[in-house]
Formats: structure tokens, sequence, C-alpha cells
């Protein structure tokens, strides 16, 4: 991963911003990502939304929490891809998944939502994407 001292600060401080809204955080990135892209909606047809959207949270604050570290919770990441491709994901879906993530934290954290936020999310949502969609292929 690329990102800077900075970006990492900004993350780790946006990111306190959304914690206390993260069920409302949750239920604005789902609403964003089945109207978006339709065709994740499916993916989750059997899913209780709010367990789910509980484990989003969940695993994107421990990224957060591991910035310094992601080599440690890299296996993680790669079973998580490899369990993303059991679902029927796509690499396409990682485009939408990254567009509602985005919009999403633009929705929760409004004005504090600078563009040099948004640059340190998107690195940070691309390269653990990237170790994701990586184990995705080799699993298949």
């Amino acid at each position: 991963m690329t990102l800077t001292p900075e970006q990492k600060q900004l993350v780790r401080s946006s990111w306190a911003l959304v914690r206390p809204i993260q069920d409302e955080a949750a239920r604005l990135f789902y609403g964003r990502l089945f109207e978006a892209d339709p065709s994740t909606r499916h993916l989750f047809a059997h899913s209780d939304m709010g367990r789910q959207g509980r484990m989003l949270m969940q695993t994107i604050n421990i990224a957060v929490t591991s910035l310094d570290r992601l080599e440690k919770i890299q296996p993680a990441i790669e079973d998580l891809g490899r369990r993303h491709a059991g679902y029927g994901v796509t690499h396409e879906h990682y485009s939408s998944v990254g567009g509602a993530l985005l919009w999403t934290l633009r929705q929760g954290l409004g004005e504090a939502f600078t563009p040099e936020v948004e640059e340190a999310w998107a690195e940070t949502y691309w390269s653990l994407a990237s170790i994701m969609k990586g184990a995705m292929a080799e699993a298949a």
C-alpha cells in the first residue's frame, strides 16, 4: 500500500467521525450500492442486512486500525477475497463497492470529506481491493 503517513492519519481521523454513525453509514452504503449496481442485490438475497452492515463496519474498522501493519492482516484480506469469489462477486463489483463507499463517506462526513480525505480513502480501498481481487483470481 502506498499511503503516506498523512493519508493514513486522514483515514483514521475521518473514520473516527463515521464510527458513531456506523449503523446509518452501513444502511446508506448498501442502499447506494444496490441503487448504483442492481447486479449486487442478488449477492445479499439471503442476508440479514443488519448483521451484514455490522460486519462491513467491523471489517473497515480493522483495516483502518491496521493501516501501519497491513502485512499482519493480509492473509485475512486474501481469505475475504476468496470467500467473495465463492459468493459470486465479480471484479466489476469492486468498482461499485468503491463508489458506494466513497459516496457513503461523503454523506456521513459532509464538509470534512475534503479532496485529500477522498484521495486517502480511495487509495486505501483500492489497495485492499487489489489484494482481494488477486486472491479471488487465484481461487478461480
